[in-house]
């Protein structure tokens, strides 16, 4: 059923509506931060480093600036930093270490929700390059009107973590351009050109249906070690004409199979007799990297020539590998010939702003005044046209001698990438991605390629957070049309309310991309991922009816009738494009990667079953593989370290010992900590070091930060930084032969708060090779739905069931 005019109206203003009340809530937790925090509150939220020092400056990748600092011995008795959330690739600003302990006053633009900054005096804004536990490095643009060669900066400063709205301003340009595109012109957006709807637009929006695949036999695999689901998979990706779905669950091969897609692609064969040029995507830095570093090692042979990859993105947000890095645009482009002729244009440009600075003198010896003056102005007028265009004509030069083009969905937005024009994008981590930011490469090519898992975390979504905190902290109403007097917050130059939910739109019964036939009664269970309070209402549902528009607000539009084929407005940014697109053309949209190549088999067990529904299996090279075949470990020792090596999954089951959680902040919904459990989780990880397992191949993962912090203040002063120590979130991707999952949550109320996600408790039981361990209290965590009921009954019969009591 081909998408009418209403159907595209509806989606379109509600991919808008809701992309606004997320920049809104990143712009205003910021701009709160920033202004009423204090630098030492600030530093204990994690987003800011405070007395630091700068001990070099020096010249890096693309003639970026690189200011190390780090902790002066003089004011701190360690180098070492406390927690924070800094992270390469962050946008970052340094100050002036005030000792004030208030902030100052803040400007009507800073009100606005930019990233300016609480204080006055020297401020240098950049790019997080590199973060250690004694040194981070912030990479700044020589271009920046605040910055020149000789940086000035206070002997004492501070780094502060900043909001970035770039991102932001290409999906709103993305769902502009797509309103263009798709409506007529009297509803769509009045700008430039945009060209025709491309038949891959037609079929995303539901306009038109898929084409018939191509049918393509006798492929020769560039890797025979594919297994049967990923030659399917490749397959029907070759074989799709506008878009195909690939979904990896945990351990499959994913990239793997992305990188045979990639080969196919971009090798002439019989099934391909023209080599196609690719452009490759992700939702981050890292899983492009991935791509990239896994493309470079590809052996060649003597009668082939190695694929010619450019990664676009700034230098550093990319991975600091050499050939990573060597293949960066900057690096690529500074080393043409053209690139010689764009330098010399460079420096006779800065020698001119030199002298009008002052630094130099004019052609009479002295600083050049009036006409000698101006006309030096229209020299530098003239030298900055030219070198653009030198310096463009080397980048476009680069990019088109590229067969792969490597960036985030975002960077591929950026001005480097406008003119180019690809066969066939890929978007690997595709259910990590917000809908909107994936338009933005799609736009450029003719074919779309979406990999990920749906059963995975999805994209983090402030606005949603902030909702939930509010409807479940103190204060807080459910009334409708109310708001706590506490919700208001100043965004703009002027105070405004909280901005309004988007108005109610009908979408289909099964929303919820979680939802298991077995799981009917899991009300609660589910409430995380479908919470009635957070989404519009279900049209029929019971007790929620036609809604009133409030006053001079126009009537959203509805659909009356929903079937498969139709384009339907999403509840949340959490749906995915790799979602909808399941949702409106069902499975056929997608191939399943089936053969997993990580987990001993009985870790594998309870996920495949209830999440994959059985249909995930475990390779025979890894079905029975356990600690004990380790080379640094043996068993042979005595009984407890045989049962410690030779057993797969352990449940510490810490009900009944009274080990309660408790809150850290002043409200009950803050990050949740447990003294006790830690001190289980120590013990445990003593008893698998003394069996061998090296610190390194151990990882310790729990869903609440304090908890994070907590085990890392036990931790870190027995095994330093080889022993990894993070949330859920921050190990989605990752794998470890030893992982210890800390769960939490104990207390009288029996409440579970996010334990009740069952995709971030996928992705935790998922990240062990070899041996997992998860320590909770089973009193509680079984009555946070039928998930985690299932999940206990499950340990309770296959796991080796020990009750731990801290001594």
């Amino acid at each position: 059923m081909p998408a009418k005019a209403d159907q595209l109206i509806a989606f379109i203003k509600r991919q808008r509506d809701l992309l606004n009340r997320e920049r809104d809530a990143e712009i205003e937790q910021n701009a709160l931060l920033l202004t009423n925090c204090t630098p030492k509150l600030l530093e204990q939220k994690g987003l800011a480093i405070l007395g630091l020092g700068v001990v070099n400056i020096n010249v890096g990748l693309g003639g970026k600036n690189l200011i190390e600092l780090e902790r002066p011995a003089a004011y701190h008795s360690s180098p070492l930093f406390p927690p924070h959330n800094l992270r390469p690739g962050d946008i970052a600003r340094i100050e002036e270490n005030s000792t004030g302990t208030k902030p100052k006053g803040v400007s009507k633009k800073q009100k606005a929700g930019a990233n300016t900054p609480a204080t006055s005096g020297r401020q240098i804004e950049g790019v997080l390059y590199k973060v250690s536990d004694t040194r981070i490095v912030l990479a700044v643009d020589p271009s920046d009107p605040n910055t020149n060669e000789d940086i000035d900066l206070p002997e004492r400063s501070r780094i502060v973590k900043l909001a970035n709205s770039v991102t932001y301003d290409r999906m709103e340009k993305a769902l502009n351009q797509l309103e263009r595109m798709v409506l007529p012109p009297s509803e769509a957006v009045v700008g430039r050109y945009t060209p025709p709807m491309s038949k891959l637009v037609e079929v995303l929006l539901g306009i038109s249906a898929p084409s018939e695949r191509i049918s393509l036999e006798n492929i020769v695999f560039f890797d025979p070690s594919l297994n049967g689901s990923q030659k399917s998979a490749v397959k029907f990706a070759l074989e799709s004409q506008e878009v195909a779905c690939i979904h990896g669950p945990p351990g499959t091969g994913k990239t793997h199979t992305l990188i045979e897609i990639i080969r196919q692609l971009t090798s002439v064969s019989s099934t391909n007799p023209k080599p196609l040029r690719v452009l490759v995507c992700g939702a981050s830095n890292l899983a492009v990297d991935n791509v990239l570093e896994r493309l470079l090692a590809l052996p060649v042979a003597k009668s082939e020539s190695r694929l010619k990859v450019t990664r676009v993105g700034h230098p550093a947000r990319v991975m600091s590998d050499d050939n990573v890095l060597g293949s960066t645009l900057d690096m690529k482009a500074g080393r043409s010939d053209e690139a010689a002729l764009a330098k010399d244009v460079k420096d006779e440009l800065e020698a001119a702003l030199g002298v009008l600075s002052g630094k130099g003198k004019g052609a009479k010896g002295k600083s050049p005044r009036g006409l000698e003056r101006k006309k030096m102005w229209e020299e530098v007028r003239e030298l900055r046209k030219e070198y653009r265009k030198r310096e463009g004509g080397v980048v476009e030069g680069v990019l088109n001698d590229s067969q792969i083009v490597v960036s985030t969905c975002h960077s591929s937005g950026g001005r480097q990438l406008y003119k180019q024009s690809f066969d066939v994008v890929i978007i690997d981590e595709a259910t990590q991605a917000m809908e909107a930011v994936c338009w933005i490469p799609v736009f450029k090519a003719k074919k779309l390629i979406l990999a990920g898992d749906p059963m995975q975390l999805p994209p983090t979504i402030l606005s949603l957070n902030n909702k939930r905190k509010n409807k479940q902290g103190p204060g807080s109403t459910k009334a409708a049309g109310k708001k706590a007097p506490d919700q208001k917050a100043k965004v703009g130059s002027k105070e405004k309310a909280t901005a309004p939910d988007p108005p109610p739109v009908q979408v289909p019964q099964d929303e919820d991309r979680n939802a298991d036939p077995s799981d009917e009664s899991d009300e609660e269970g589910d409430a995380m991922m479908k919470d009635d309070d957070d989404i519009p209402p279900l049209a029929g549902e019971a007790g929620t009816g036609a809604e009133t528009p409030a006053s001079g607000e126009s009537k959203p539009p509805t659909v009356k009738k929903l079937r498969r084929g139709d384009l339907v407005p999403p509840r949340t940014l959490e749906t995915t494009l790799f979602d909808r697109l399941e949702k409106m053309y069902g499975p056929g949209i997608k191939r399943l990667l089936n053969v997993q190549y990580r987990m001993n088999q009985k870790i594998a067990e309870f996920p495949s079953k209830v999440i994959y529904h059985s249909k995930l299996r475990s390779d025979k090279s890894v079905a029975s593989h356990l600690l004990d075949d380790l080379p640094n470990t043996s068993a042979e020792d005595d009984d407890e370290t045989q049962e410690v090596l030779r057993t797969p999954v352990v449940f510490i089951d810490t009900a009944g010992s009274e080990y309660y959680e408790r809150t850290e902040g002043d409200h009950d919904e803050g990050s949740k900590c447990n003294e006790n459990e830690a001190m289980v989780v120590k013990k445990y990880i003593t008893r698998l070091v003394d069996s061998g397992v090296l610190p390194t191949q151990i990882a310790v993962i729990t869903p609440y930060q304090a908890q994070v912090t907590l085990l890392a203040s036990i931790l870190r002063p027995v095994y330093g930084r080889d022993m990894e120590i993070g949330t859920v979130d921050g190990m989605q991707g990752r794998e470890k032969d030893a992982v210890i999952i800390s769960l939490v949550r104990s207390n009288e109320k029996r409440e579970v708060g996010f334990l009740k996600d069952k995709r971030r408790l996928n992705v935790a039981m998922t990240r062990a090779k070899r041996h997992l361990c998860i320590i909770g209290d089973s009193s509680t965590v079984q009555h946070g739905g039928l998930f985690l009921k299932k999940w206990m009954v499950w340990l309770e019969a296959n796991a080796d069931v020990r009750y731990d009591i801290v001594e």
